[in-house]
């Protein structure tokens, strides 16, 4: 549902600022009095990484007022394939001076307050005191935990962004909305005892053109709270898969509610796709489940579980059909990578086939391990 707008508007807008956000002013619902909410507002942006760049950039470029960027990293080269804020010139900077330097080139009037510290237990809610809304671009589920944590403690509204390898989420969490807005936290959608930490992009990768598309939808919730235009991702979760070409949604629900039907046109929930242990997978490849591993060539060089028939994911998503050559029946299939993430999206697509499909919980990484 439409939400009241986060800010009062500022009493004008310059004469330079109204001319650069011209083509704001001709929008139905947002109008002159949507840019001068904008330009009253205070957004803070966890990270100047991968979300925070295309974040930073859209929010500057829109006419918000002031900026608090935080992120104690410095640019390194590797950087530079996803995260557009920065430039080579950059390498061995400080972040942070990469959003003072690009709003200041967008958005003249837009203050940013660079906050080179890392958000920690003890500071974030100091650092964050003040925000009308809060923005989080950070690669951890510690941090996403901390921002969390803060934001409901401060009571302002959260747009929360995660990707990787080719997949992501976008969603809104706000522990005090208005009133008649049932509240939705991070913990309904991942409860704490039940993420651990996925593997970096460092180990995965990431697409760096996904950046920007989740960025900008970041940017977009963030301008539709502070207008009070459309309908924020509150109580809705959209998953993109870059490969496929896809962006459904999914409906969220505090976990202490009741159930939530989606409407009519939503898509339905991904399936349910069972996790066994290694000792589980062994039995059920002996009881007659194929194994199928969709690791990079790179990977499977050191070693595979025996048996195992090897499609690298890619490969696999262009054609699932590759899998039947190399199976006798139509018996379970048990999907394994390094980590379990790309194992999912595997075996998701084999479910959509009416194939049974489960993975080996936490990858190969997780056995080596134990």
């Amino acid at each position: 549902m439409p939400l009241p707008p986060l800010v009062e508007p500022v009493a004008a807008l310059s004469d330079a600022e109204r001319a650069r956000t011209a083509r704001h002013a001709s929008l139905r619902g947002l109008g002159e009095t949507g840019q001068r909410r904008l330009a009253a507002a205070h957004v803070a942006v966890i990270g100047a990484g991968g979300l925070g760049s295309p974040v930073i950039l859209a929010l500057s470029a829109a006419g918000v007022g002031t900026l608090t960027v935080i992120d104690d990293d410095v640019v390194d080269a590797s950087n530079l394939q996803r995260q557009v804020l920065h430039r080579h010139a950059d390498v061995g900077a400080d972040k942070v001076a990469s959003a003072v330097r690009a709003a200041a080139g967008l958005s003249p009037e837009t203050t940013v307050i660079a906050v080179r510290e890392r958000l920690t237990a003890d500071n974030a809610q100091r650092l964050l005191a003040g925000a009308d809304i809060v923005v989080d671009g950070s690669d951890s589920f510690a941090t996403r935990g901390l921002v969390a944590a803060a934001t409901e403690a401060l009571g302002v509204p959260l747009v929360w962004g995660v990707l990787q390898e080719f997949h992501a989420q976008v969603t809104v969490f706000w522990s005090a909305p208005p009133e008649g807005v049932p509240a939705v936290r991070l913990s309904d959608l991942h409860p704490p005892d039940a993420v651990g930490e996925p593997p970096s992009c460092a180990v995965v990768g990431v697409l760096g053109a996904l950046c920007l598309q989740v960025g900008g939808l970041m940017a977009i919730e963030t301008i539709k709270l502070i207008a009070g235009l459309g309908e924020p991702l509150l109580g809705r979760v959209v998953v993109i898969d870059a490969l496929s070409g896809t962006q459904r949604e999914v409906p969220l629900a505090a976990a202490d509610a009741a159930p939530v039907t989606a409407a009519p046109m939503a898509a339905a929930a991904p399936p349910e796709i069972a996790e066994l242990t290694a000792g589980e997978m062994l039995a059920a490849q002996e009881a007659g489940a194929t194994l199928l591993d969709v690791r990079e060539p790179w990977e499977t060089e050191s070693g595979i579980v025996a048996g195992s028939v090897v499609i690298p994911l890619g490969d696999f998503l262009d054609d699932p059909g590759l899998l039947d050559e190399h199976r006798d029946d139509d018996g379970p299939v048990v999907v394994i990578c390094a980590h379990g993430i790309r194992a999912r999206t595997a075996a998701e697509v084999l479910q959509t086939r009416g194939i049974d499909a489960s993975i080996l919980t936490g990858g190969l990484a997780r056995w080596q391990r134990a």
